[in-house]
Parts: C-alpha cells; sequence; structure tokens
C-alpha cells in the first residue's frame, strides 16, 4: 500500500503544543508517510529551542529552515515571510508532498500556505474560523481562503468558515489535538521531575505551592506598546507578595524586543519579588504549569483553548484575545494595573472552574489524521467546487 505523503509544517512553539497529538497520530498511521518541517523561530535559543524538545519526543525531521530576519520591526516581519515562502518552495519541491498541513494564524503561517498554493499542492488548515482581535484575524481568514481542507476546533468556528464560502462536505470539526495531550496526562495535578530540565532565572520555584503563570506576546497592532505593557502587568503582580510568580519569555512577533526589554529591567530591578523566569516548557509540562496555577494573566490563546478545558482561572489582558470565543474561566482586563489586580484577586477568590469542552473533548489528533489519509485530492486540482 502506499503511503500519502503528509508535510506538517511548525514554525513555533505554540503551534507544536497545538498539533503534536496529531504529529503523533500520523506518525502512526498506516497510510501516512509524515513529512516534518521545522523552521522560524523554533530555531531560536532564545524562544526556547524547541526543535530540540521536537526531537527529544523521537520525530524524525524532514527539514529544518531558519528564515527569519533580526530586527524585531513590521517590516522585517513582513520580510521573514517573504523568506519563508522562498524556503518552502524549495523544501516541497525536493519533498514532493501530496498534501500539506498549516496551523493557526501567526504570520509565518501564511508563509506556508502560499508557498504550497501556489505550487498546486493541495491545503489543510487547523484551527481555521476563529476570530481573536488584531491582526491574526486577517492572515487566519486569508489562510482559510488558501486552504482546501479545514478543521476548526469549535462549532462556532466551523459555522463561520461556511458563512465565508468554504465547502461544508471539506470542513471536518473533531476539535483541538492540544485537548488530546492533556487528556493523556496521567497526572495533571502533579508537576513531575522533568521542569528540572527548565532551570530559569529568578527566585526558587516551589511547584506545591501556589503560583500565578504569566505569558505575555506582543500586539502587533498596537506596535511600540509592549513596553509600558508588559510592565503594567509585571508591577500589578508585584503587589501579590506571598505568592510566586511564574514568567514565561514572549513570541517572536513584532514588538517582541519591546515586551522582552520590558521583562529585562523589571527583572534586574526586582530581584526579591518572587519572580522567576522561563524560555520555553515541552507541551505536556506547560499543560501541568496551566493547570496547577491558582491564576494564569497575560494574552496567551493557551489560556483560553487549554484553559477552559482545564478551568483554569486566567485574567486576559489587553486586545489581543478580545473576540475569541471562551468559556467562564476568563476576565478580560485593559493594560491598567488596578484593574488587573482586581481581576487577579477576584480570579484567586472564586478559584477552580468546571471543566468546558469548548475546543474538544480530547480525539482530535487520531479523527483528523485519519481523514488527511483519506481524503480525496483530486477534487483540489480541478476546483471543482
Amino acid at each position: 500500500m502506499t503511503k500519502r505523503k503528509v508535510c506538517v509544517v511548525i514554525t513555533n512553539r505554540a503551534s507544536y503544543g497545538r498539533v503534536k497529538a496529531l504529529l503523533l497520530a500520523l506518525n502512526q498511521h498506516p497510510r501516512v508517510n509524515l513529512q516534518l518541517v521545522l523552521g522560524a523561530s523554533l530555531m531560536l535559543s532564545r524562544f526556547g529551542e524547541a526543535v530540540e524538545i521536537i526531537k527529544r519526543d523521537g520525530f524524525t525531521v524532514s527539514k529544518t529552515l531558519t528564515y527569519m530576519l533580526e530586527g524585531d520591526t513590521l517590516s522585517t516581519q513582513a520580510k521573514s515571510t517573504g523568506l519563508g515562502i522562498q524556503e518552502l518552495a524549495s523544501v516541497f519541491e525536493d519533498l514532493q508532498p501530496e498534501l500539506v498541513v498549516t496551523v493557526a494564524d501567526r504570520f509565518e503561517t501564511m508563509a506556508t500556505a502560499i508557498a504550497a498554493s501556489y505550487m498546486n499542492i493541495p491545503l489543510a488548515h487547523i484551527q481555521g474560523g476563529e476570530l481573536s482581535g488584531n491582526i491574526d484575524d486577517k492572515v487566519r481568514h486569508a489562510v482559510t481562503k488558501l486552504a482546501d481542507v479545514h478543521f476548526p476546533a469549535t462549532s462556532q468556528a466551523e459555522q463561520r468558515l461556511i458563512q465565508m464560502g468554504e465547502n461544508a462536505d471539506k470542513i471536518f470539526n473533531y476539535g483541538c489535538p492540544s485537548i488530546d495531550l492533556i487528556k493523556a496526562i496521567d497526572n495533571l495535578d502533579s508537576i513531575d521531575e522533568r521542569i528540572h530540565r527548565y532551570s530559569g532565572v529568578g527566585n526558587q520555584i516551589n511547584w506545591d505551592e501556589d503560583y500565578i503563570l504569566m505569558l505575555q506576546h506582543p500586539v502587533t497592532t498596537s506596535f511600540g506598546d509592549g513596553f509600558k505593557q508588559i510592565l503594567a502587568t509585571l508591577n500589578s503582580l508585584k503587589t501579590f507578595t506571598n505568592i510566586q510568580k511564574v514568567v514565561l519569555w514572549p513570541n517572536i512577533d513584532a514588538g517582541t524586543d519591546d515586551v522582552s526589554k520590558g521583562i529585562r529591567i523589571f527583572r534586574e530591578n526586582n530581584y526579591d519579588a518572587n519572580f522567576h523566569y522561563y524560555k520555553n516548557f515541552e507541551p505536556e509540562i506547560y499543560a501541568k504549569v496551566l493547570n496547577n496555577a491558582i491564576c494564569a494573566v497575560g494574552n496567551s490563546s493557551s489560556f483560553i483553548r487549554e484553559g477552559s478545558y482545564l478551568g483554569t482561572p486566567v485574567v486576559l489582558i489587553g486586545d489581543r484575545q478580545r473576540n475569541r470565543e471562551h468559556g467562564q474561566n476568563v476576565l478580560f482586563s485593559d493594560h491598567d494595573e488596578s484593574m488587573i489586580c482586581s481581576s487577579i484577586k477576584s480570579q484567586i477568590a472564586h478559584g477552580k472552574y468546571q471543566r468546558e469542552f469548548i475546543f474538544g473533548s480530547g480525539e482530535a489528533g487520531v479523527k483528523i489524521a485519519d481523514q488527511l489519509a483519506t481524503e480525496p485530492l483530486t477534487y483540489i486540482k480541478s476546483m471543482s467546487y
């Protein structure tokens, strides 16, 4: 039996966590030859060297690409996307995949979608149809129009794809594979010894005691405001003197240098403020850290997606996720110190929320893998729909 060559392109640490369960299912599928392409910020040590985590998980990497320009500006973000198209076109020419899979809504995703589309390679898109609140919406919807097969994570997202004119027969709502990963973890309530792989810097963390998790990314549409925005969050957290704070480094979006600078300056001036700073965690460890936090603060989509399933109390700051479908565990706050503080106090007082299944019940990976292995591809080239 000839195996179908399915190429999955992963370009950032968040996307790996989103689709690791799918990669495992594809790797084990009797009808699939998985081609795994890694690139962009995955290759950079300052974002946690996520490529090493992926290799340690046992995946065979078909190609690695480095195409991120230094400079942290809107211009370098656009130019990196262009370089990504060039590099991925060469990779697709070499690997000759029968189907390309791209994930979510980041700018690197656009490069994958354009390269595959112009090379007449069928494109599958995971997590289309969602809304968030910034430039990611533009990218996500543009990729939707380039994609041929769609795997939205929620019912609302599915309906939005249909409203956008996509063929309902090519839309498959199986949920988000990130939920599969959490469901498979034996003991979510205990952070195991693998956490010690990630030393970080700052005050020692006792994982058996209460802590607040912070992860705040730059927002492209408010480029230039990242420094003051991150300081507002950190200063708010500082007021919780008796609670440990775990801070993760931001992603590579334009403005990351401003956010990173704010974290470094705060860290240097607040050595005794009960903070510990990490670059990155492997997906299963991150799920445990999120699960056991008494509150998660910032603007990560994981606080909405995985957070709703885990029931973690969340304070979402700013407009990066303002329009995203979310569960009862989320409170929104502006970049205002007093508002952030009061929201955190409210969430800590509330405690754990009831689990919700907005993004699926933990069976997406195998179902998506089966669909990718068997979905007819002839219609795509003929554009008969």
